[in-house]
């Protein structure tokens, strides 16, 4: 019925698009809407378990603590636009783990970095003064063409590569 695998309609892809459009909008309305201290917001946050706020928040700030989500807000977010609950989650997700994916995104391209680092083949470990002894023995085995793959050797620690990286840069 016009469904192929591996292929996505252009409705289907359309509607996909909206719906990051939408989520990425509101996200960016949570980041700039401000919210008081004011006493019934600080009774809800100490009923959720969360630190009273002392001074101005944004809800995208609030909806970042693990105690408080999106929904919980409504009463205090009087300009909220009704969306549907996928939307909803997909904004909750995205704020609550922004933070952890900033820094996977970052793992990301330094392992990337480390795989272009080559090291030369003809390395002798033995004159790398700083490597532990452990780290120089299985470097020499295994002769590893790249700082990615040194970094992935167990026994080599991330203090073994930046000695090795330390000493081929001089």
């Amino acid at each position: 019925i016009g469904y192929r695998i591996g292929l996505v309609s252009e409705e289907q892809y359309h509607s996909v698009q909206k719906k990051y459009a939408v989520v990425e909008q509101e996200v960016i309305r949570l980041e700039h809407t401000f919210l008081p201290p004011t006493e019934a917001l600080n009774t809800y946050l100490s009923s959720c378990g969360t630190t009273p706020m002392q001074s101005g928040a944004s809800l995208a700030d609030l909806i970042r603590r693990p105690q408080v989500h999106y929904m919980d807000l409504t009463l205090f977010d009087p300009s909220r636009p009704v969306l549907n609950k996928a939307i909803v989650n997909e904004v909750e997700i995205t704020l609550k783990y922004e933070g952890y994916i900033q820094r996977q995104l970052k793992q990301v391209e330094e392992f990337a970095r480390l795989e272009a680092k080559t090291i030369p083949v003809d390395l002798n470990y033995d004159v790398v003064t700083g490597l532990r002894l452990e780290a120089r023995e299985k470097l020499k085995k295994i002769r590893p063409e790249n700082f990615g793959r040194a970094s992935r050797i167990s026994g080599v620690s991330p203090a073994d590569i930046s000695v090795l990286m330390i000493y081929l840069e001089k």
